[in-house]
């Protein structure tokens, strides 16, 4: 479907990265320009209230609580469900609750000048899955909705990362979702929808060089890229770290797999998958992938999955029909 009105665009710094929103249309409450310009204040503001690395934010705030219960934001009461959400859908692979671990290997601000990847993967320890801590202690955070509250020991810390953003992106596209078009690029995680059925292509590059790997076309999803070429340093002790960890040993891990970009039907759920797929290792990275995303290896090589084929009401039918005698014959 051929949509003739203008699309209005930003772009601007948050989460230590670069934000996008494309936005082609008014909606149902407001105009293409609004929303692009709600989208800005939005992330903006949620920059401020979810960085752990702002001492007054509301998550520091949170995170540094003696109580076991505290009263949060609607938001992040959401984020907090989020947190467990992700511990109990990956068997505690994806674990938002170490903030003490990855402070110990040297992540205490957003470095803008990561170690070149070839030089992370030669000083890198042997290749290992990473699997999950005995601790679990994202099953120690309790969640009331309707009340704002989250409870749980003193102590246990969230950390907001790709699955805060995740989120992001997916509140914002409720907003948008009357716009005949939309794009939200939330810092790396994508949510792509809109009234319309336009299709809008969404280009994997190669935490190698930049080059484009593979080309989804996409109307409705959500997009979520995990890796560790941005965010690579050398620790204390001069060696390779990064802000991914093993669960088990709170220490960075190195699977064999530098990049995982994931789709699902949420922009968190594919920060989820993402996140899960790069730490579980080669041989399990593609059952995390079942809508479709794009595995880098050490060595450079990727493997593309499509996602599935839609099937239309025609095919679903034609599958009920009975089948024929020459068929059942061959059979």
């Amino acid at each position: 479907m051929i949509n003739r009105a203008k699309e209005i665009t930003d772009s601007f710094e948050c989460f230590g990265s670069e934000c996008e929103v494309y936005v082609i249309g008014d909606g149902r409450e407001r105009s293409a320009e609004d929303a692009v310009a709600l989208v800005r204040r939005k992330l903006l503001a949620w920059h401020e209230r979810f960085s752990r690395f702002l001492t007054g934010s509301e998550l520091s705030l949170l995170n540094n609580d003696r109580r076991h219960e505290v009263p949060v934001s609607a938001l992040m009461a959401r984020f907090a469900q989020t947190v467990r959400e992700a511990g109990s859908l990956t068997g505690g692979l994806v674990d938002a609750t170490l903030i003490d671990e990855i402070e110990s290997v040297g992540y205490t601000e957003d470095h803008h000048e990561p170690l070149p990847l070839a030089t992370a993967l030669e000083l890198a320890p042997p290749r290992k899955p990473a699997t999950a801590s005995e601790l679990a202690r994202w099953q120690l955070v309790q969640v009331d909705l309707p009340r704002r509250t989250v409870t749980r020991p003193p102590g246990v810390k969230l950390d907001s990362g790709g699955l805060a953003k995740g989120l992001f992106a997916d509140v914002l596209a409720e907003r948008l979702a009357s716009h005949p078009s939309f794009a939200i690029n939330c810092a790396g995680e994508l949510s792509i929808g809109g009234a319309d059925t336009i299709t809008r292509p969404v280009e994997v590059e190669s935490p190698f060089d930049g080059r484009t790997l593979h080309t989804f076309e996409t109307t409705r999803t959500g997009v979520a890229t995990s890796g560790i070429g941005r965010r690579s340093w050398l620790d204390a002790s001069g060696r390779s770290a990064h802000h991914l960890l093993d669960p088990a040993t709170g220490a960075p891990v190195f699977t064999g797999i530098v990049q995982v970009t994931a789709l699902a039907p949420s922009a968190l759920l594919a920060e989820i998958r993402a996140k899960a797929a790069i730490l579980s290792g080669p041989r399990v990275a593609p059952s995390w992938l079942p809508d479709g995303g794009v595995i880098v290896f050490d060595d450079g090589s990727h493997r593309v999955i499509e996602p599935p084929p839609v099937i239309s009401l025609s095919q679903l039918s034609a599958f009920a029909k009975p089948p024929t005698t020459r068929a059942t014959k061959d059979k």
